[in-house]
């Protein structure tokens, strides 16, 4: 990956490590109060989207902080430079658990489903891995067996980024959390 703006360069090969023109600095953050995240939320229906991830805004709104930057790859880059601890992305994982979601997708989105697909995280996913980032899809499972190409709704995917295993699994929690009170409101 190229990062135009800046010149920033990231490759990786699977297995063979990552090599970026600069320090790659991942987080030792593990406490969610001063947590510096991002979210994927453009197009995306803001209130189920925050009902699952409020809490986690709430708690590093503070010592902390969270913004929603608009790009998978330039989030995931961040983790990789210590800028962020973190990426998260539910909303394939709502569409897929929570009754109804596909509709508030649609709706937001003007009759399409606006999540991310295989092209958004297929170089930064492998790129985070790589560099010694953790990432899956919002359940914690690995995006491996996933498709590389595809646009279409049954091809998106969620995903979670993190810095660690441990920051990993807090967030991981998180979000189970947060669709447990996402069905409950329903």
């Amino acid at each position: 990956m190229l990062e135009i703006k800046s010149g920033e360069r990231f490759l990786a090969a699977r297995g063979q490590g990552l090599d970026a023109s600069v320090p790659v600095r991942l987080s030792a953050t593990t406490d969610l109060d001063r947590l510096f995240w991002t979210y994927g939320l453009r197009g995306r229906p803001a209130r189920p989207t925050i009902e699952v991830l409020g809490d986690l805004i709430d708690r590093s709104s503070v010592g902390g902080a969270t913004f929603e930057l608009g790009s998978a790859t330039f989030d995931m880059t961040r983790v990789l430079t210590g800028q962020l601890d973190a990426y998260l992305e539910p909303g394939p994982r709502l569409i897929d658990e929570v009754p109804g979601m596909r509709a508030e997708f649609e709706r937001v989105g003007g009759g399409h489903v606006l999540n991310n697909s295989p092209y958004d995280l297929a170089a930064a996913a492998l790129c985070a891995r790589e560099g010694g980032a953790i990432v899956t899809d919002a359940a914690g499972r690995p995006l491996d067996d996933r498709p590389l190409l595809g646009g279409g709704v049954e091809f998106q995917m969620s995903v979670v980024c993190s810095a660690s295993p441990a920051l990993h699994e807090l967030l991981i929690g998180e979000i189970e959390r947060g669709i447990g009170r996402l069905r409950g409101a329903r």
